[in-house]
């Protein structure tokens, strides 16, 4: 049996707003709308993620996760570099024993996103 990927589904009330958070920000495009579902699908390079307004079968007072969403990539300087002065920081840039450069930011809703990368390859 062969797992394919994962891709998130983030449960907010404002899609709109998520989405705009996500592509102007971090590069994001949204390939996948419907208004009707409370449903959008957004994709960058090989990152997908998708947002739901929150159902009925699922108990929903605000977006928590108890967790954070690890992204790899290439230039993590660069990232940095675009959105520490437009986004709020959990923690700036900085290089870990474990031999990754990393940051992590917030988003709209609060969902924690860490962006890093491999300082080894």
């Amino acid at each position: 049996m062969h797992f394919k990927s994962i891709t998130p589904m983030l449960y907010t009330e404002d899609i709109e707003e998520t989405i705009q958070f996500y592509t102007t920000y971090l590069g994001f495009i949204c390939a996948e709308k419907n208004d009707d579902w409370g449903w959008a699908a957004m994709h960058r390079d090989d990152v997908d993620i998708m947002l739901a307004k929150p159902n009925a079968h699922i108990p929903f007072d605000k977006p928590t996760f108890s967790g954070s969403f690890y992204i790899k990539v290439e230039d993590v300087e660069a990232v940095w570099d675009k959105v520490k002065d437009k986004v709020r920081v959990c923690y700036p840039l900085e290089t870990f024993d474990w031999n990754m450069r990393e940051f992590a930011i917030y988003d709209n809703n609060g969902y924690l996103l860490q962006f890093g990368q491999d300082l080894i390859e």
